[in-house]
């Protein structure tokens, strides 16, 4: 059981379950159908593959208290074989949108074309792979930018892309709507809030490294009582006039203001030490809970 586990949060399966979960939230609030599964499967292999090249450029260095680099050393070459065959799903699907989509592809417009892409380069330039030739690329060793940049580029690969995807599939003109940049907004504001929570766990590492992240800046306490908790207020309290003026049902409102309750209370709970499991279950768990709400009221209310 305790290998299922392991692979489940250590190799990144959660993630790629949050990012499915959080792609049809996606495609619901925007009042759009639902993908097909190849669209499903690719972001699931994509966000789990993204992370495991991530962690496995890591260097342990004998820490044996990082149990997940620890992890990752102890299983390198089933990961690289797992990795291998995501790359290879991955790029039969890509084929697949390609050659029936190809046509669209290559009329989409500037702005389109730039949606389509900015993502994954964003993406891509957050870890730099931590290649010597790209090092100094790596945003995220700007550790203000850090959660931000991590909170834009999954709130385009759940916002954006189920649209973006549906509209290539069924040739429809993807066309931004002010609901769409709503949600948008509310995503990246979310999952960095989770971001910035996450870098608790990287104090040590990150003070030594001099990278200044909110929790080496401004300490732990003020982080949370002085960005995390007012921020999510401020979105708690966005998302009740939203609400309010758009007629929402009472249930409707309580479902999707519980992710940001539980946000506040597991800020709250971070004032003591936590393991590594409390923040891949608890605080990436949020962004489970944040899409199961947003479906449930959805379809229900």
């Amino acid at each position: 059981m305790k290998k299922i586990i392991s692979w489940i949060f250590y190799g990144n399966f959660f993630y790629g379950i949050c990012g499915i979960a959080l792609s049809l939230e996606g495609s619901l609030q925007q009042s759009f159908p639902i993908n097909s599964i190849s669209f499903y499967v690719f972001i699931f292999c994509a966000t789990v593959l993204y992370y495991l090249l991530a962690y496995l450029s890591e260097q342990s260095n004998g820490d044996k208290r990082n149990s997940r680099l620890t992890w990752y050393q102890k299983n390198r070459k089933a990961i690289i074989t797992f990795a291998f065959l995501l790359t290879g799903i991955l790029f039969m699907i890509s084929t697949s949108l390609i050659l029936k989509c190809w046509q669209n592809i290559l009329h989409l417009n500037f702005f389109n074309g730039l949606l389509l892409s900015i993502f994954p380069i964003t993406g891509l330039c957050y870890y730099g792979i931590n290649h010597k030739s790209v090092k100094r690329l790596s945003l995220r060793n700007i550790g203000w930018l850090k959660p931000f940049v991590i909170g834009f580029c999954w709130a385009g690969m759940v916002t954006i892309y189920p649209v973006f995807y549906y509209c290539l599939a069924h040739n429809l003109t993807y066309q931004v709507s002010a609901l769409t940049v709503l949600l948008f907004i509310k995503n990246i504001m979310f999952i960095s809030m989770l971001s910035i929570l996450f870098d608790i766990k990287d104090y040590a590492t990150d003070s030594n490294r001099l990278l200044k992240t909110f929790i080496v800046k401004i300490g732990l306490r003020k982080t949370i009582f002085f960005i995390i908790i007012p921020l999510s207020i401020l979105g708690l309290g966005s998302f009740i006039i939203y609400g309010s003026t758009h007629q929402f049902s009472l249930q409707k409102m309580l479902l999707n203001s519980l992710p940001f309750i539980a946000l506040i209370m597991v800020a709250w709970s971070m004032q003591r030490r936590k393991s590594i499991f409390y923040y891949l279950i608890v605080i990436d768990g949020l962004m489970l809970l944040k899409a199961i709400c947003g479906l449930v009221a959805k379809v229900y209310f």
